[in-house]
């Protein structure tokens, strides 16, 4: 089992940027693939980044595709999502997730969540 926790959420304006962290107790982040994901108000939660566990290769959702950038970063247990040219769409609860030993998809989801960090673009 893997305790996520993100970190690194603020407010910034248009055109900023902001790293997020999501360190584990537990368990090294090495043996999970992690996932990004961010929810507005009103709004259903959406996957933004992932990392593969087999390979770290990521993926993106498109409207964050060239603008946000996530690695790992194993000597500290943490996976860094780097976000570059924030939007005021951007502004959310961001959370990380995490996955041993395979990589979601086909109906397989993230099985070990954090708490959330807030992300607030200022128009």
């Amino acid at each position: 089992q893997v305790q996520p926790v993100e970190s690194g959420g603020g407010s910034v304006q248009t055109g900023g940027s902001l790293r997020l962290s999501c360190a584990a107790s537990g368990d090294s982040l090495s043996n999970y693939a992690v996932g990004w994901f961010r929810q507005t108000q009103g709004k259903a939660r959406a996957l933004v980044a992932a990392i593969k566990w087999s390979d770290s290769s990521t993926d993106y959702a498109d409207s964050v595709k060239g603008r946000f950038a996530l690695s790992r970063d194993n000597g500290n247990n943490t996976v860094n999502l780097q976000m570059i040219n924030l939007k005021p769409e951007d502004t959310a609860v961001y959370y990380c997730a995490a996955a041993r030993g395979f990589d979601p998809g086909n109906g397989h989801a993230y099985e070990y969540w954090g708490q959330g960090t807030q992300v607030i673009v200022n128009s």
